[in-house]
This record gives C-alpha cells, sequence and structure tokens, in this order.
C-alpha cells in the first residue's frame, strides 16, 4: 500500500486534499483510482485512506481508519555522520530512514575528505532531505525525519549534551561487553545519539572529546566496517534491540 506525507492544512473533517506531485504520482504514475486504497501520513500519524473522487489537480482521499498504523520507534535516534566520500550520504540516510532513524547531521570532521562551501552544504541539504522523504514513504513512516544543517566538530558535542545516550562505534574498542551494556541502557522515550566517524577514522581527540561529554564507546563487532556499514549497522542494532523488547 502506498503512503503519502500530507499537511494538517490540507485535512477537512475526515478528508485529505493532495496536490502537487504527490497527486500527478497517485494519478498518472501509479494510476490508481477511486476506491483505492492508500495510507495519508500527517502529524505524526498514518492513516488508512479511500481515494473518494479526482478534481483537476487534486485528489480528494477519505480517511476509513484513523491513527491506523504506527512505525515509529519509541525512543529517538540521532545519528551524527562523519561526512563520507561520493554518494555514500545517500546510501546512509536511505537506509538509515528505512530502519527508524530520526534526525541526522552530518559532520565535518578531521578526517573527512570531502570539503564542503555554504552553497554546495545548502545544496546537499536539499538533495538529502528529498532522499529521507523518498525513503520514509517507501518504509511506510508515520513522520519524515530531518536532515540537520552540516555541523562542525564542536557543535556536534553540544548537540550531544542533550542527549540521554551518546553511543560512538570505535575500532578500537574490543569486545561486545559494553556495546550489551550500552543497548541495555536503552528505554522508551529516550534521546539516543550515534556518532559514525569518517572513511578515515577518528582522531583520539575527537574520541576524548566526545566521552567528556558522556559519550560510550562501542564495538560493532571484530571487523572493520566502512563508514556507511557501520552507520546502518549501529542503527540496526539499536532498532532491534528496541523493538525485541517491545515485542517481550
Amino acid at each position: 500500500m502506498f503512503n503519502f506525507f500530507v499537511d494538517e492544512a490540507k485535512r477537512h473533517g475526515d478528508v485529505f486534499y493532495i496536490d502537487g506531485a504527490d497527486f500527478n504520482h497517485i494519478k498518472n504514475v501509479l494510476r490508481m483510482r477511486v476506491g483505492d486504497e492508500l495510507l495519508v501520513s500527517c502529524t505524526g500519524k498514518s492513516h488508512l485512506c479511500v481515494i473518494e473522487n479526482f478534481e483537476s489537480d487534486t485528489a480528494a482521499v477519505k480517511i476509513t481508519s484513523e491513527d491506523y498504523r504506527s512505525t515509529e520507534l519509541p525512543v529517538e535516534i540521532v545519528l551524527f555522520q562523519g561526512l563520507p566520500k561520493a554518494d555514500k550520504m545517500e546510501l546512509i540516510i536511505q537506509k538509515t530512514v528505512e530502519l527508524g532513524i530520526s534526525k541526522i547531521y552530518p559532520v565535518e570532521m578531521s578526517r573527512c575528505v570531502v570539503k564542503l562551501d555554504a552553497k554546495k552544504k545548502n545544496a546537499k541539504q536539499s538533495r538529502w532531505q528529498a532522499i529521507a522523504e523518498s525513503a520514509a514513504k517507501q518504509s511506510k513512516r508515520n513522520t519524515i525525519p530531518q536532515i540537520g544543517e552540516v555541523l562542525n566538530y564542536s557543535d556536534m558535542i553540544e548537540e550531544a549534551k542533550k542527549l540521554d545516550l551518546f553511543l560512538i562505534p570505535y575500532e578500537n574498542k574490543d569486545g561486545m561487553l559494553a556495546t550489551k551494556a550500552a543497548l541495555n541502557e536503552i528505554k522508551s522515550g529516550m534521546k539516543i545519539g550515534i556518532l559514525i566517524g569518517p572513511e578515515g577514522g577518528f582522531e583520539e581527540s575527537e574520541i576524548a572529546a566526545a566521552e567528556n561529554t558522556g559519550g560510550k564507546t562501542v564495538s560493532l563487532g571484530a571487523r572493520i566496517l566502512r563508514t556507511e556499514t557501520a552507520a546502518i549497522t549501529a542503527v540496526a542494532m539499536c532498532m532491534l534491540h528496541i523493538e525485541m523488547g517491545e515485542n517481550e
């Protein structure tokens, strides 16, 4: 079933009015018809709807089941991703959104190869946000995760101070006991941060600064992972731990 995000202003009673690119996608790309069902996500809730009619540039869809399905995690996970090369950031965004991430901040770090000027940062952020929206639609999320502005390391540390739990997967961390202990700290309603280094890894001073703000270094296993693999793995580990706990 297809999922669309609609602004609350487009809701009147139990009917959503979908226009713009989503209207074109529904009518001309998917070739949906009156009576077809779809999901509409609005203000963090997903509603089961049926297409009532098409006007010249608007689809009227009526809610048949309010707050139909929640697909969001009971915690907020924020990914701080050291800027990677090429199009790796796009893959990281797509996959972590599918896994349930809440927000992603690209971070400029000492060993980042990529350097972005202000113009490129704005263009990249717009592109990355569009990827997040597409992934949220595909995975039937109730909300669209936000791609934050590119942060320098000092600003990232300030954001990390707002967290309840701050995890730093680090290749020099031996064994999984610390990882297991950190995951066991997760409770519903928490705000969790994950910091992933770029291709060149962390400087020791960066690890020290993160630990000084309460960060916990953890292992993702005995193998050395690429930055994109590390990001996906860390978020997946948290997601599985949280959702398995919810279903016990």
